[in-house]
Formats: C-alpha cells, sequence, structure tokens
C-alpha cells in the first residue's frame, strides 16, 4: 500500500511539475536598438511586445541590445547565451541590419557584415581586440541564427529591420534593395517564417503621414520614442497573424 501510495504521489508530481511555469515556452527576441534600447527617450518594440502575449502560457525574453550587428551579436558570446536556454518548442524572433552596413574592420565601430546572402568572407584584423577576424555576409550570420535555432528544436521567425524616418517624395525610404531583401531571402531558402517589418510599418506611416510620424521618434531618425515603439510592436503582432502557419500566435492575446 505504501508502495503504491509512493508511486502515485511520484506521478502526481511529475504531472504538476509539467505544468509550470518553468516549463512554459519562450518567445527570444535578438536584435538591435530599435527592438532594445537603453537610451533615455527611446524605446524598441522589443520592449512592449510581452503585453501582447498571454505571458500565463509563454514566456517573452528580450534580448536584443543596441549597437549590435547580426555579426557582432555572435562574435560577442550573446547568442551562445541564448542558445544556451534554448529548448524545443521554443521561438526566436529575430531583426538585424540597422548596423551591418558599416566598414568590417571600422575603427570605431567594426561591426559591419559583407552584403548579400552568399559565401563571401573577409579576413580582418578587428580593430576593438586587434584578433583576426573571418568576416561573412549579412545573410551568412542571418542563416546560422536559422540553422542554430533549428537544431534546438525552435522555430526562427525572421523580421526585416524597421524603416527609419527617412521620406523621400511623399514616401518613406525602404531597404527592399539591400538588408530587409536579404532577410527574406534567408527566410525563403531556409524554409521558415518571414516578416517584412520595413514594408509594413513603413507603409503605416505614410498612412499616418510624415509630420504625425517625427512624433514617433526621438533624438535622430533612427530609434522610436515610446509612441512609436508601442506602435510598431503591435505591426510586428499582425505581421505574425498573417504568416499562413503561426504557432506562436496561439500564445497571443484575443
Amino acid at each position: 500500500m505504501k508502495k503504491f501510495l509512493f508511486t502515485a504521489f511520484v506521478a502526481l508530481a511529475f504531472s504538476a511539475s509539467a505544468d509550470t511555469p518553468t516549463n512554459k515556452p519562450t518567445l527570444f527576441i535578438i536584435g538591435d536598438s530599435t527592438v532594445k534600447n537603453g537610451t533615455k527617450g527611446q524605446q524598441g518594440w522589443g520592449e512592449v511586445i510581452s503585453p501582447l502575449f498571454d505571458t500565463n502560457k509563454i514566456t517573452v525574453a528580450n534580448h536584443a541590445i543596441g549597437g549590435r550587428s547580426s555579426r557582432t551579436f555572435i562574435t560577442e558570446g550573446r547568442w551562445d547565451k541564448v542558445l544556451e536556454q534554448l529548448k524545443p518548442g521554443d521561438f526566436v524572433l529575430m531583426q538585424f541590419g540597422h548596423n551591418d552596413g558599416g566598414k568590417p574592420d571600422d575603427p570605431q565601430r567594426p561591426r559591419g557584415t559583407l552584403p548579400g546572402t552568399g559565401e563571401q568572407t573577409l579576413n580582418i584584423t578587428n580593430p576593438a581586440n586587434k584578433r583576426l577576424e573571418l568576416v561573412h555576409t549579412y545573410g551568412w550570420y542571418m542563416r546560422k541564427y536559422v540553422t542554430d535555432a533549428k537544431a534546438k528544436g525552435a522555430t526562427p521567425l525572421v523580421c526585416s529591420l524597421v524603416p527609419r524616418n527617412i521620406w523621400r517624395d511623399g514616401k518613406v525610404t525602404r531597404a527592399a534593395n539591400n538588408h530587409a531583401k536579404w532577410a527574406r531571402e534567408i527566410a525563403e531558402s531556409e524554409h521558415v517564417p518571414f516578416v517584412d517589418l520595413n514594408e509594413l510599418i513603413a507603409a503605416h506611416y505614410e498612412s499616418l503621414g510624415e509630420e504625425k510620424v517625427m512624433s514617433l521618434f526621438f533624438g535622430d531618425h533612427t530609434h522610436t520614442a515610446p509612441e512609436g515603439a508601442t506602435l510598431n510592436a503591435s505591426i510586428v503582432v499582425e505581421g505574425l497573424k498573417q504568416l499562413p502557419d503561426c504557432a506562436v500566435c496561439k500564445f497571443l492575446k484575443q
């Protein structure tokens, strides 16, 4: 009788532990300062997206950090820290590109990547740490995030970079010929979901008008104020909802 009660207790405890918060899936967010910002008056969309999810069912972990490119988020070991926590059933929502356009060996900010999605490489001596480094294309780094997440049993979700507040002839300038295009190409070639934030948000800005959009930014033409971050977060969610098979959408608040 005692053995039966002990066995039943263990079974009940195991069943209960399977439903504890620690076993919830996690939505990991990685990116740059447009996703998470530490400057007063500025805010990234990843900082305000959590309330749009049912956090009783999913944990939202924003690992984005300002100033990082698709390359330096990896070379600084930040991606490895996410991978250590990543488990089957989790999600990785990624957005890079704003800091990828500079020279790879820029003396002040050596964070740039090579253009495109190919296998081209460049050997440099990194001015920041004086070490030799093999620099890859933007697409190579984005593909690495995707393949690493898949290997962990997680679902990668690729986003194109959010647009800057730069206008020409009444239209928001897009990145349709570079980083937004390359992000889409990686998502399509790897058969993973893609949210074109560059186009979705630019189109919404145009519907609001240039004067209104000015108030959504703070300090420069790249970083959003809290109101702009909140708007962009809502568009991220709308973009997710437009995906044909959106596994993470079941965790959104109705």
